[in-house]
C-alpha cells in the first residue's frame, strides 16, 4: 500500500508501541510501554466512543493485544492488558476461538520448516546464546508461504538459561538476509539490530537485516554477539 499511501494527499496518524518510531505523520502517539498498537488503539477508541465497539472490533483488538504479548507473557502486560482483554471479551471477543484459529492451525509443511530450524539451531559456546537459521533451499523443500516462520525464533528463547535467540532467513528474492531477535532480561535486541543490522524494535523483541550471504551474515552475527559479550554478564 505503500505507493497509494505516499500519494494520498490527507493528514497521517501513527499509533506505534516501538521505540524512537520515525516521524513522518500528522500527529504521533508513540507510547512504547504499552503492551501492543491494539491496546493504544482499544484506549483512543474509548476516549472517542467506547460504545463503537462491537464484537468484529473486539475480536481483532484481543488478536492483536494477544499476538503481541506473546499471549499475555511478556514483561509489558500489565494488570491495565488484562483488564482491556477482560472487557473485550465482555464485548464479544471469544478468547478461546481466537487463540485456536491462530495458533492451533498451521499447516503441515510449516510444522516440517520448524522441524528443519529446530535441527539447525546453535549454541555459542560460554554465553547465553542461540541462533538458528533457514536457507533458501530450506524455505523451498518446505513449500514456504508468507508468515510460516512466525514465532520460530521465540523457541530458542524456551532452553533453560538462554536469553538471546536469533533467527536468520535468506530471502534470494529480495537479496538479504532477515533476521529476528527476542531477549530475556537486560539484553537490548534493540540497540544491538541497530548497531550491527539495520533494525530495531522493542528492548526484548527486534528485527533487521543483512545484505551478505547466509553464511557472511553468521560470521558477523558471531563477532557482534562476541563484541557485546559483558553485556550478558550485567
Amino acid at each position: 500500500m505503500e505507493s497509494i499511501l505516499t500519494s494520498a494527499d490527507i493528514p497521517f496518524v501513527m499509533v506505534d508501541h516501538h521505540e524512537n518510531p520515525k516521524s513522518y505523520a500528522d500527529l504521533t502517539f508513540s507510547e512504547p510501554q504499552i503492551s501492543s498498537t491494539s491496546e493504544m488503539v482499544y484506549n483512543i477508541i474509548s476516549k472517542l466512543d467506547h460504545s463503537k465497539i462491537d464484537s468484529n472490533i473486539a475480536t481483532c483488538l484481543y488478536t492483536g493485544m494477544m499476538t503481541d504479548t506473546g499471549s499475555f507473557r511478556f514483561p509489558s502486560t500489565t494488570s491495565k492488558t488484562y483488564l482491556i482483554a477482560s472487557k473485550l471479551i465482555d464485548l464479544g471477543a471469544n478468547h478461546s476461538k481466537i487463540h485456536q484459529n491462530v495458533y492451533d492451525n498451521y499447516s503441515f509443511n510449516r510444522i516440517r520448516l520448524l522441524g528443519t530450524c529446530l535441527s539447525n539451531l546453535k549454541k555459542i559456546k560460554n554465553l547465553p546464546v542461540v541462533y538458528t537459521f533457514l536457507s533458501q533451499e530450506d524455505l523451498r523443500k518446505n513449500n514456504f508461504k508468507k508468515g510460516d516462520t512466525e514465532g520460530f525464533v521465540n523457541y530458542g528463547l524456551s532452553l533453560k538459561n538462554i536469553s538471546l535467540s536469533v533467527i536468520m532467513i535468506e530471502d534470494k528474492l529480495q537479496n538479504l538476509i532477515k533476521m529476528s531477535f527476542r531477549s530475556k532480561g537486560n539484553f537490548s535486541v534493540n540497540k544491538f539490530a541497530k548497531i550491527y543490522f539495520n533494525g530495531g524494535g522493542h528492548h526484548n523483541a527486534a528485527g533487521g537485516t543483512s545484505l551478505k550471504t547466509l553464511k557472511e551474515t553468521e560470521k558477523i552475527f558471531m563477532n557482534a554477539i562476541q563484541e557485546c559479550k559483558k553485556d550478558f554478564e550485567a
